[in-house]
């Protein structure tokens, strides 16, 4: 498993993880009607950010994008984003991505990495993330409307860097 940077020729393989996971509507606040261009302007982060995908072989397995949280005085923050196609869940490419945001972060002197609004009924997430050491620091409550469980909450999650 390799993690490099994104390549417009990787666009095929990560627009179809986006969709999928859009229309799912069980982890992102994304729009599940958004068009390839859409997404494609929402998950590819211009510079100073960063986009990644995983890969084995010529197979992208998942990506991220990474960046600055807020600008002006909240620009010491960083966020990161993450996919992962359906069949490639649970072998570690999720926490593979987070540790190489956490790294890249680091490397640019960022105090922290903050991720604004993961669904608190995705419990993988919230797992790893909490495994390498974010904590939540607080939950809107009913923020999300899920497809089945109805409306769950949005944890802000947070780690100092």
């Amino acid at each position: 498993m390799t993690i490099r940077e994104f390549r417009e020729a990787d666009w095929p393989q990560v627009w179809p993880i986006l969709r999928e996971i859009a229309r799912a509507q069980d982890t992102f606040a994304y729009d599940p009607d958004m068009s390839a261009d859409e997404a494609h302007e929402l998950w590819v982060e211009p510079p100073p950010g960063l986009t990644v995908v995983t890969v084995v072989g010529d197979r992208v397995l998942g990506s991220a994008k990474m960046g600055t949280n807020r600008e002006g005085p909240g620009s010491h923050v960083s966020t990161a984003s993450f996919i992962v196609a359906a069949d490639a869940r649970g072998q570690g490419v999720g926490t593979a991505l987070c540790r190489f945001a956490i790294d890249w972060a680091r490397q640019r002197g960022y105090a922290g990495m903050q991720f604004n609004a993961v669904v608190e009924s995705n419990r993988a997430a919230v797992s790893v993330y909490e495994r390498l050491g974010f904590r939540i620091v607080g939950t809107v409550p009913g923020a999300f409307a899920h497809p089945t469980l109805g409306r769950v909450g949005l944890n802000i999650m947070y780690k100092e860097l």
